[in-house]
């Protein structure tokens, strides 16, 4: 398969509000990296989001989002969870409490974004 395997995995989240999103993802230390903006439209409708090595493309959602039916978790890492749950508390944003389950002695938190998507910080 040499030449054809695949590189790169970077998810795509349908959400409600760009902007929104854009703001809530920049508080986890993402910036933007690419996005457009529809010709007469003054909000973006898709936008490519990168941190360090992780990334996520985010695109107008053209139905509602609904939170319960969302069967995706985004994993993140990080490399020390105390200090990065406090900076996104003190962000403003409701970062769970910090777990030490048998797979992650380091510990992990549980983070919700603006369309209900789960976003887990790990340490690692």
């Amino acid at each position: 398969m040499a030449g054809t395997a695949v590189r790169a995995l970077v998810p795509l989240a349908h959400v409600a509000d760009i902007a929104r999103s854009i703001a809530f993802y920049a508080k986890l230390g993402f910036t933007v990296e690419n996005q457009v903006v529809a010709a007469g439209e003054e909000q973006p409708n898709w936008a490519w989001l990168r941190s360090d090595r992780a990334e996520i493309m985010l695109a107008r959602a053209t139905e509602p989002v609904i939170a319960r039916e969302q069967a995706v978790l985004f994993y993140t890492y990080c490399d020390d969870a105390a200090a990065t749950h406090a900076a996104l508390a003190a962000a403003g944003l409701e970062p769970g409490a910090i777990a030490t389950p048998f797979y992650n002695p380091g510990g992990e938190f549980r983070l919700v974004d603006p369309d209900g998507y789960v976003v887990y910080v790990a340490q690692i």
